[in-house]
């Protein structure tokens, strides 16, 4: 097995060096040194063996060049072994120079036959082979990232659990609605990691998989009269960055939800996602709220679980963030992609 898969490689380089044009001119190489070995070899071998040193010669071009450099030398070879060797010299053709010739075109087509055959088996194996490498690469590095994932899931959880404890000690009375948003938090990261494994939703553009995690958290807030647009430029992200920022979108677009649109007021979430170069993707959502200042002041002020969260969340992606009040608030996260 490993002659095979050294045996292998070695043929695809040797033809993919030579080309065309060189493999048949190595076949006919190949030919001229079997044709001059057969010359060195005459009176020294007993009548009968015309082509003795063309079978190999045959083999060796077919093996190393291919069929096509392969038949040629048998052509070449044949032509030999009838003109100078195979009496009557010189082309000429009785009963047993025939049944000579036969013979020697059925021994060869078998022989390129089965090296040909040998040959494309053995391409099969290889594209098979590497198919296989590549799947366990892909199992293993998808092992390796739902490994970090989980581990980034307990870290962020722990983080929150942390967090809402000092809010139950500083105020006790609160902790059944600080309890309520700490689970509604674990339930949207828990549908985003189902939407991210869904195999539905595996080719979804990035602005349509927004889109419905943005209805989502629109629809789990119970908040009516409140839409979200969502524009997205083509743009690649690879799983753990989507899975960073669809939390940043989730959390930003409920802490909208909570603070910009009190007493039933009705408005618009827009989320935009775009590239300003080659190297930095930018994160805009925004609401048509009530503004930073009519806000509760630990909100407008940054201190709220929600912004603190966001700012963790901005760090995972290396990101800044910046916000800006006007006609509602303006969140915008800057990011290496």
């Amino acid at each position: 097995m490993k002659s095979f898969d050294r045996l292998i490689p070695f043929l695809s380089q040797a033809r993919s060096a030579l080309g065309p044009v060189s493999s048949l001119a190595l076949g006919c190489a190949i030919f001229v040194g079997a044709l001059a070995a057969r010359f060195a070899l005459e009176g020294t071998l007993p009548p009968g063996y015309p082509f003795l040193t063309f079978f190999p010669a045959v083999i060796l071009t077919t093996f190393v060049c291919g069929t096509r450099a392969g038949s040629l030398c048998a052509v070449l070879c044949g032509l030999a072994a009838w003109y100078w060797f195979i009496p009557p010299d010189g082309f000429g053709l009785d009963f047993q120079s025939g049944f000579a010739l036969l013979f020697y075109v059925f021994i060869v087509t078998v022989d390129i036959a089965l090296i040909h055959a040998m040959t494309q088996a053995l391409h099969r194996l290889e594209v098979e082979k590497g198919v296989s490498t590549a799947l366990a690469e892909q199992q293993r590095t998808m092992f390796e990232e739902l490994q970090h994932r989980v581990a980034n899931n307990m870290a962020f959880v722990a983080s929150l659990l942390g967090m809402s404890r000092r809010r139950v000690l500083s105020d006790p009375a609160a902790a059944p609605a600080i309890i309520d948003e700490a689970r509604g938090r674990i339930e949207t990261m828990a549908r985003i990691h189902r939407r991210l494994h869904d195999p539905n939703q595996v080719e979804l553009p990035i602005g349509t998989y927004l889109e419905e995690l943005c209805s989502d958290v629109i629809e789990a807030s119970g908040v009516s009269g409140v839409a979200c647009d969502v524009s997205v430029l083509p743009i690649s992200l690879d799983i753990r960055k989507l899975t960073t920022l669809s939390m940043l979108v989730s959390e930003v677009v409920t802490n909208s939800l909570k603070h910009a649109f009190p007493e039933g007021r009705t408005g618009r979430i827009s989320v935009t996602l775009e590239r300003r170069d080659g190297m930095t993707a930018i994160l805009t959502i925004a609401d048509d709220g009530i503004g930073l200042d009519a806000m509760p002041e630990g909100t407008a002020a940054g201190h709220g679980l929600g912004n603190r969260i966001i700012e963790a969340l901005a760090r995972q992606l290396l990101g800044t963030i910046s916000r800006t009040s006007h006609l509602g608030v303006s969140t915008r996260v800057e990011f290496p992609v």
